[in-house]
């Protein structure tokens, strides 16, 4: 099964991340452990949360009074919908570049670069069995 790239807003990030932390959870506690670093109302957080369910971000069930949230998508599907969303709008699509850019502007130990190497080289192997 192919992973969706799901583009997130900042308020959706922080959400899904409250909501990943604390699944199943109600708005209110979404509400609660946001409030520190961003200070949204109740109504803000609900309305965002109702329309991440729309996008097909979060899905929600009912038990009894209370409508819990949960996340509909993995964090490997977000995280891959952000670094797409970055190398689009830095690099005009092209991995090269990105991976050129990333290259020459980090300080990568040794280890790192065999590291990178051998992930490389088993996606090169993975490739050619699938020839």
């Amino acid at each position: 099964m192919a992973k969706k790239n799901r583009e997130l807003t900042e308020g959706e990030w922080a959400i899904i991340q409250a909501v990943w932390a604390k699944e199943p959870c109600a708005a209110p506690d979404v509400q609660e452990s946001l409030e520190a670093e961003i200070n949204w109302s109740y109504n803000t957080v609900r309305t965002m949360m109702n329309r991440m369910v729309a996008k097909g971000l979060l899905r929600t069930e009912r038990l009894r009074n209370l409508i819990l949230y949960r996340s509909a998508i993995t964090r490997a599907e977000a995280q891959s919908g952000e670094v797409m969303r970055a190398i689009r709008r830095a690099f005009d699509g092209a991995l090269t570049p990105m991976m050129q850019f990333l290259l020459d502007n980090n300080k990568l130990s040794a280890d790192q670069l065999k590291e990178l190497e051998a992930l490389i080289k088993s996606k090169k192997a993975e490739m050619d069995c699938n020839e």
